[in-house]
């Protein structure tokens, strides 16, 4: 009998795929983590690779202005790079789109998309236009680079590693997920200060990303929900699932914790850090069990 997507979910049917991905000896790290890592030539610097969509009743829905739903979709591939400590400099656009749909809506889209790669001084070099039946579908691939002694992944979580997170969590559905900004600078400033052990940017929750960062680190983890930072009138039960947070959840020993502590509140004076937890051995400590994120091809009930 063939089973349907739903019946996988999105992690169990990307582990079947990612093994029979054809690789070369240039790749550092393929897919399964925020970003690609490919050597280029003779460069000093890995090459970043990131491709993510937005998909029209999926993230965003029709009464969503076109300039909101460009600014995220840049943004969620921007923010990919944060979770790497990369630094993104060229974007390709695909858009799938309803010939029905106005010519205008497009103009606002990529005022949007324009938006938001500005911030970062990112070129907006080309893409694929495309009609579709279905709904609107935009593919944003983004190319940067990361210095080899500065590339953070999801792997490199230590036992008792303290687990931070940038700013509030929850909050999506009363629009937070239209209007973030990647935590790029944060990123950037953390890598040349700290050694940061592991890192991912929350875009399914905590719920779904944090168990994402312990299984790739080998460990299991605990949090203490009592802790975690609330956007505005969030319960904590949102804050780990709602998803589309887009802040950076990271990995650090605990040594650091008050020199990080200290240094941040004055670098980054208006935007919180908190600690939320730990990372454990597996045979020490089970995963505490947390309500899901967001998690694609799941079945809904």
């Amino acid at each position: 009998m063939t089973r349907v997507l739903r019946e996988f979910g999105e992690d169990k049917l990307l582990a079947q795929v990612f093994p029979r991905l054809n690789r070369n000896s240039r790749v550092v790290i393929g897919a399964g983590d925020d970003c690609a890592v490919v050597k280029f030539r003779d460069a000093k610097d890995w090459l970043l690779l990131k491709t993510d969509c937005v998909v029209e009743r999926v993230h965003f829905t029709k009464e969503t202005s076109a300039h909101a739903v460009g600014w995220k979709a840049m943004m969620r591939t921007l923010s990919d790079f944060a979770a790497m400590s990369g630094i993104p400099e060229f974007a390709l656009i695909t858009l799938a789109i309803a010939g029905k749909k106005k010519a205008s809506s497009v103009g606002e889209l990529y005022r949007g998309l324009n938006r938001a790669a500005a911030r970062f001084d990112v070129a907006i070099v080309g893409g694929e236009t495309g009609e579709t039946a279905g709904p609107t579908v935009i593919v944003v691939s983004v190319a940067g680079f990361v210095e080899r002694d500065r590339c953070i992944l999801r792997s490199g979580g230590k036992a008792n590693d303290d687990l931070f997170v940038t700013g509030e969590l929850g909050g999506s559905i009363r629009g937070r997920h239209l209007r973030f900004v990647a935590r790029v600078d944060e990123a950037r400033w953390l890598t040349a200060n700290f050694k940061v052990h592991a890192m991912m940017d929350l875009s399914d929750g905590l719920g779904t990303d944090l168990p994402r960062l312990a299984r790739a680190s080998k460990l299991g983890f605990s949090i203490d929900q009592r802790a975690l930072p609330l956007s505005p009138g969030c319960s904590i039960q949102q804050a780990i699932s709602d998803g589309e947070d887009y802040e950076l959840l990271f990995a650090i020993s605990p040594r650091d914790r008050m020199r990080l502590e200290k240094l941040w509140r004055k670098k980054f004076p208006k935007l919180p850090l908190t600690r939320i937890g730990k990372l454990n051995r597996q045979s020490a400590i089970s995963d505490q069990q947390l309500p899901r994120g967001y998690v694609h091809f799941r079945q809904r009930r």
